[in-house]
């Protein structure tokens, strides 16, 4: 009994200080990530307090040659320094969790993150928080090394990185906890939510206490709704639906475009910020992530309906381009941005024509900004979250909570969970059906292969046949050609009165059921669902050639195995 009230304790010791170091690491790291950023803005002329003092008659120089530049050195930086062709983002982290698989080298992780900050520095119209989840990513990684006496300690420290730097950066820890659960684990479980807590509480007490962190926004709404209202929050967001799956499906045609113009690749970005730096020209608002457009259109007074809609199309159409043609970003951000300006943007025109007295333009911005990114980023809880903690508003969340619903429900139909989720599709992995599915899809039966069958060729005899059968305990063979093409089974039932010099070509082969090398777990054990026999034959399809048997013990062994290696990261304390 004492021994294991000592192990529970240095348990939870070691998560403990997983949460403590990983958090510590990364806040400060995205505390440099973010004051680097504001800095470049304001020596490039990005900022609007930088533009309002330059010299008027040089600043569309500056902003071509800041963005242009901008854009090719972002370019050669992924181009030599990222070991893969996109730039690295929360879809890594999901793929490298869910299906334990290596994340790219820190080499290319450092990379990417410089990548982000001159991207962002220079202009571009990308968001910051995705960067920042992959810094927390490589945070965790690096320090999967260190001795914390914990097994399987990198899933949580990379879950420990990924909170701290949302919860630094937004200033919101709740909302980090409940996004790094909800987008980058899938799953809930006591080991995880202890130190992700812990993490995310670092990231609040380092933004607030040691460097006074302003938040995004704060919003004092001290008013109330009418009933009717409800029903507006309602349409809000199946009209932010609408735009965040226009949105999401403009950004991969984008990319689709980007990759059919056969250009090298440094040149793309370069281009992108040359057309951004004419836009920006007449539509200063698109420039960099927007965060002092983004409080503006929040707060309303500012902008008229005309100049919303302006910005809002100008901002959606220099996102998708500069995230389509290569510079380093995320979604994020210009996902809450686009919201913003759509939400002000109803206000103007729906409420206040349709009510004489309505909640402000306020309410609405704010719906309007966690409607658009709830469903690109997949995260309803984390936007509900984020409501509560920028405005403490018990009623503005109920509010909001109406409109995410609507906005995810046609977001869903129409797109899908989330971007996140359809980048990974393409990489051939979908989680829609759950994580357990999706990591069987992923592994192999190849990588389970074992030499259970006797291998003949056509001019083998059947005594020999015989005596490699009684060898091996079995009652099938695998019969190849020379050069060890797959040409069938022989089974034992087959060489009933044969003579024994007879060969095995005058055996009619059998061709059942076949994997090849991409066959995963999940569709060997639904093929084997109906099939009855001792092993199937592994087939490569492109040569034909013979790789091996993978007897049924084998892949039900493999399918019980993965499930409970999963089963025990969610349920294990």
């Amino acid at each position: 009994m004492k021994f294991g009230s000592q192990q529970t304790i240095q348990r939870m010791l070691g998560i403990s200080l997983v949460g403590l170091v990983v958090g510590l690491i990364t806040s400060f790291a995205t505390i440099g990530f973010v004051e680097l950023v504001h800095y470049l803005n304001d020596i490039l002329f990005i900022s609007p307090s930088s533009r309002a003092q330059a010299q008027s008659e040089h600043l569309w120089l500056i902003t071509i040659a800041v963005l242009t530049i901008g854009g090719l050195v972002v370019g050669l930086t992924l181009q030599y320094g990222v070991t893969q062709h996109d730039s690295i983002g929360p879809p890594d982290t999901i793929y490298a969790v869910q299906l334990k698989e290596r994340l790219p080298s820190p080499v290319s992780g450092v990379t990417a993150t410089l990548a982000a900050i001159l991207s962002l520095g220079c202009g571009a119209s990308v968001g910051q928080y995705g960067p920042l989840v992959y810094l927390g990513t490589l945070v965790g990684q690096i320090c999967n090394r260190l001795p914390f006496g914990l097994r399987d300690v990198r899933n949580i420290a990379i879950a420990c990185g990924v909170a701290a730097a949302i919860s630094t950066a937004f200033n919101a820890p709740i909302a980090a906890l409940i996004f790094t659960h909800e987008v980058i684990l899938r799953h809930y479980s006591l080991r995880m939510f202890a130190a992700v807590t812990v993490a995310s509480a670092c990231g609040y007490l380092v933004a607030n206490v040691i460097f006074e962190h302003p938040p995004l926004f704060l919003i004092d709404f001290s008013g109330s709704f009418r009933g009717i209202e409800f029903v507006l929050f309602a349409v809000e967001g199946i009209a932010c639906g609408v735009l965040a799956v226009v949105f999401m499906k403009l950004l991969q045609q984008a990319a689709n475009l980007s990759s059919r113009i056969k250009v090298p690749a440094a040149f793309k970005p370069m281009a992108a910020g040359f057309i951004v730096s004419l836009i920006a020209l007449q539509v200063p608002e698109v420039l960099g992530a927007g965060q002092e457009v983004f409080r503006l259109a929040s707060l309303g007074g500012t902008y008229s309906a005309d100049t919303l809609l302006l910005i809002l199309v100008s901002k959606l159409l220099v996102t998708v381009l500069c995230i389509g043609f290569g510079f380093a970003g995320g979604v994020i951000f210009p996902a809450l941005l686009i919201g913003v300006l759509f939400g002000a943007l109803f206000a103007l025109m729906v409420p206040e024509l349709l009510l004489n007295d309505y909640s402000g333009l306020s309410a609405y911005a704010v719906c309007g900004m966690v409607a658009v990114m709830s469903p690109v980023i997949g995260a309803p809880m984390t936007a509900l979250l984020f409501v509560f903690e920028f405005t403490r508003s018990y009623e503005i969340t109920i509010a909001a909570m109406v409109a995410i619903v609507f906005a995810n429900l046609i977001a869903f139909r129409w797109y899908g969970r989330s971007l996140y989720d359809n980048q990974l599709v393409a990489r051939g992995i979908d989680l829609s059906m759950g994580r357990e599915r999706a990591y069987l899809m992923h592994h192999k039966v190849a990588d389970f292969i074992i030499d259970s069958l006797p291998v003949v060729s056509q001019d083998t005899s059947v005594t020999v046949l015989r005596e490699q059968m009684a060898a091996k305990s079995t009652a099938t063979a695998v019969v190849v050609s020379e050069d060890n093409r797959y040409l069938g089974q022989v089974f034992q039932h087959q060489l009933h009165g044969l003579d024994d010099d007879a060969s095995v070509a005058s055996i009619e082969l059998q061709h059942g059921t076949e994997f090849n090398e991409s066959t995963s777990i999940w569709e060997a054990m639904e093929t084997m669902r109906s099939y009855i026999g001792e092993a199937i034959a592994v087939v490569d399809r492109r040569s034909d050639r013979y790789l091996g048997a993978v007897p049924e013990a084998v892949v039900i062994s493999a399918y019980l195995d993965a499930a409970q290696e999963l089963r025990r990261e969610e349920y294990e304390v």
